[in-house]
């Protein structure tokens, strides 16, 4: 199963912005030494020395993640401004493609980029929207009209198809797609990706309760042996607690909760939009050193960056 991070900012799209890239520059810069110069091979040398939060960034688009478990289904996951990037992509390879777009739910970070997303205007392809909400076509194209937007989702001209789930996993070629509501201000669901024996879980927006934490026979089916488990680590613990109710999660309670269910990768997502590449990536490291504390061995923590791709097997 791969997978591809076009957008993990939360709450609102985080443009790289002036100020933040002297910074980085100045900062690469105090780091030189002439001999780091020298030549070509020198160069190569030093720039791959740097920390990632220097030569690197998060990237400042919103929540999209895509899930590739066979070459015939594009399963994605919420369509915040990263799946215009991943619609770019997809027009770029001149094939016809079939896409499964599932919301965890519908406030703007998380299907502000849908009007934007070139495949669903081209009749070759076939888009299929799916969420528990049963009045969710209605809220996608209440964004899509005046004066909210210039055209409505009419013109689309892809094959659509609109799908309520209600209950039962959802078949998508040779994966199986559950979800399940979590807790967040006006409703949110996660969804767990079978197949093969593979299981990955994408849970955005997510304000961790203690019932999750509870060894029942119904979370052991969702959350135990999981391969991997992508979640909203958007605060610190400090925060977290201020913010009680606000519908996200710290590093280290998305830690525990790995640590208690034993998935072996940790997928810090959904990135506080006044963070900037190195306050994030110290949350990372922390996230690690946190789990060394708890003795949890064998968990690897990671990253959601823009244009991370992951291959996940057993």
């Amino acid at each position: 199963m791969k997978l591809r991070f076009w957008g993990v900012r939360g709450s609102i799209p985080t443009p790289l912005g002036p100020a933040r890239l002297r910074s980085k520059i100045s900062a690469i810069a105090e780091r030189m030494r002439p001999a780091d110069l020298s030549d070509a091979s020198s160069r190569e040398k030093f720039l791959a020395s740097l920390p990632d939060y220097l030569f690197n960034t998060v990237g400042g688009n919103t929540a999209c993640v895509e899930i590739a478990a066979d070459v015939g289904h594009r399963i994605i996951f919420d369509a915040g401004t990263g799946i215009r990037e991943l619609g770019l992509d997809i027009s770029a390879s001149k094939r016809p493609a079939n896409c499964h777009i599932f919301f965890s739910h519908f406030h703007w970070d998380h299907i502000q980029g849908l009007p934007y997303f070139a495949p669903a205007f081209d009749p070759d392809n076939a888009i299929h929207y799916y969420s528990p909400r049963p009045d969710f076509r209605e809220v996608l194209e209440a964004q899509m009209r005046e004066p909210y937007f210039p055209i409505s989702m009419s013109a689309m001209k892809a094959r659509s198809e609109f799908v309520v789930l209600r209950g039962q996993a959802q078949r998508i070629g040779i994966a199986n797609v559950h979800y399940r509501p979590m807790r967040h201000p006006g409703g949110c669901h996660s969804y767990l990706v079978e197949a093969e024996g593979v299981k990955v879980v994408y849970s955005t927006d997510t304000e961790l309760d203690s019932a999750e934490f509870v060894k029942t026979a119904e979370n052991a089916r969702y959350f135990g042996d999981l391969d991997a488990l992508i979640i909203d680590a958007q605060y610190t613990l400090g925060e977290a607690i201020e913010k009680n109710n606000w519908g996200h999660s710290s590093f280290s309670l998305a830690s525990d909760f790995a640590a208690t269910w034993g998935i072996k990768r940790l997928i810090l997502f959904h990135h506080e939009p006044n963070y900037s590449d190195r306050k994030i990536d110290l949350l990372l490291r922390n996230a690690a050193s946190y789990l060394d504390h708890l003795e949890a061995r064998g968990i690897e923590v990671i990253l959601a960056r823009e244009g991370l791709e992951l291959d996940i097997r057993r």
